[in-house]
């Protein structure tokens, strides 16, 4: 019994609701707090948004939503899921380090940025799960008999 409450969830139901639950709660949490206020007001923003890239404030800006809002569909819908979670750790990266210089404390902090940077490194390696639109679309490959 405490082998199955505290050991590792190999591949278990629990462990698919799971990476659901971090896609869906990571998603949504960005793509309505950060991602669509960005779309909505992409032409006051443009001219002002940070530029830590050297690309320009107006592509800089669509990079974000790009990444923020269009890649946190993906994430909600687990559809290209890897895809949409190295889009959303590339700029939560480029936030903490660049434009919040490695902070996690102060004025200035990039606690935020850090903490969903975690959350989309962990979707890019474990996946989106079993119940995401990936997994009904490509699924597990059959597995060969010895």
């Amino acid at each position: 019994m405490l082998k199955k409450i505290f050991g590792p969830g190999e591949d278990s139901a629990w462990t698919h609701f799971a990476l659901l639950v971090l896609r869906v709660w990571l998603g949504i949490t960005m793509l309505s707090c950060h991602g669509y206020e960005k779309l909505v007001s992409f032409g006051k923003k443009a001219d002002s948004f940070p530029d830590p890239l050297g690309v320009g404030h107006a592509t800089s800006l669509a990079l974000v939503v790009l990444a923020e809002f269009f890649g946190s569909l993906l994430l909600i819908l687990g559809l290209l899921t890897r895809l949409g979670a190295l889009v959303l750790a590339i700029t939560m990266a480029v936030a903490f380090f660049a434009v919040h210089k490695g902070a996690l404390s102060g004025p200035q902090s990039g606690e935020l940025a850090f903490i969903y940077l975690a959350g989309y490194v962990t979707l890019f390696f474990a996946g989106p799960g079993r119940f995401s639109v990936d997994g009904s679309l490509f699924g597990r490959a059959p597995s060969r008999a010895a």
